[in-house]
């Protein structure tokens, strides 16, 4: 029996940040950790670690764990160079990380994402309600081509971005989908825009 040849993943040596908090969707969270890896990607999920080495949270769905053991606030801009993709998953995840304790100050992961943003070189993926974790830096998504879920088309329509009524939107180097089912979807695109960059 011939031997099947290897194939190098398209992303071979690439990172993808997927931040991370409670109440993720288990099934799209499975899916980014196989998926960007068939590639050859390295899957790094990020939270707010709070002084912990890790923190283990609970999926919305099945309750499912996940632990997490690096810190998205450790992440400065020479770390974050190394990334080719920054994911706001779906779920509750942007609602609880866009938390800060002074209101005259950005949350970690917003300033983060802000941080992302002013780089184009770095594709930005935010699926479902993940928009949430951008309502603190409306100008990053102001007059963009976006999509969301359904509950969040006032809120970006009030940040001034664009509803495109389409299960995956790509607008330069951000790239939205309208739900965690759209998960396959959405991933596929960011794999492409990645090959597309040469990221």
């Amino acid at each position: 029996m011939p031997e099947t040849p290897s194939r190098d993943g398209v992303l071979t040596g690439r990172r993808i940040a997927v931040l991370t908090e409670s109440d993720f969707y288990e099934p799209e969270i499975a899916y980014y950790q196989r998926r960007f890896a068939e590639e050859g990607a390295r899957v790094d999920f990020l939270t707010r670690l709070w002084g912990n080495a890790s923190i283990t949270f609970s999926g919305h769905e099945y309750r499912a764990p996940l632990t997490v053991s690096r810190s998205l606030e450790d992440l400065d801009d020479l770390r974050l160079r190394e990334y080719s993709a920054l994911i706001v998953p779906s779920g509750m995840v942007a609602d609880r990380l866009r938390y800060t304790e002074d209101i005259e100050r950005l949350a970690p992961a917003t300033d983060l994402l802000r941080r992302a943003f002013a780089r184009s070189g770095i594709v930005k993926g935010i699926i479902c309600h993940g928009m949430w974790l951008a309502s603190s830096i409306p100008y990053v998504v102001r007059g963009r081509k976006v999509v969301c879920h359904n509950n969040l088309i006032g809120d970006v329509r009030n940040m001034g971005a664009n509803y495109v009524d389409q299960d995956v939107v790509v607008d330069g180097d951000l790239v939205t989908a309208r739900t965690g089912d759209h998960c396959h979807l959405f991933a596929r695109t960011i794999i492409d825009e990645l090959v597309l960059r040469g990221a």
